[in-house]
């Protein structure tokens, strides 16, 4: 069984037993997790929001918090001086999914 799920503006298909990277969420390592926002249920039976799923839910555990690789954002204008360097790491949260409730 599998689940299209929208977190962190972004849709993840997920399947139970799977670890996910999400956009940050606001609960510690150790703590339970769940989606709502389930916009399809696949399996035996094929289940198509519109847009979500009523009453399906995928619950997850949080494994960590973290931070991504840094990313380099340089801006350059030729013949003008003009020289900017800057990097950024985006958060990430890793969630490993338990199950999946349609």
């Amino acid at each position: 069984m599998y689940a299209i799920i929208e977190t962190g503006g972004k849709q993840v298909k997920v399947e139970e037993g799977q670890s996910i990277f999400v956009e940050k969420l606001p609960a510690e390592a150790g703590e339970d997790v769940t989606f709502d926002k389930v916009m399809l249920v696949g399996g035996d039976e094929t289940k198509v929001g519109a847009p979500y799923v009523e009453g399906a839910k995928v619950a997850g555990k949080v494994e960590k918090n973290g931070k991504g690789k840094k990313i380099i954002v340089y801006k350059f204008k030729r013949r003008k001086g003009y020289r900017r360097k800057q990097g950024h790491r985006q958060p990430y949260t890793k969630v490993t999914i338990d199950s999946i409730q349609a």
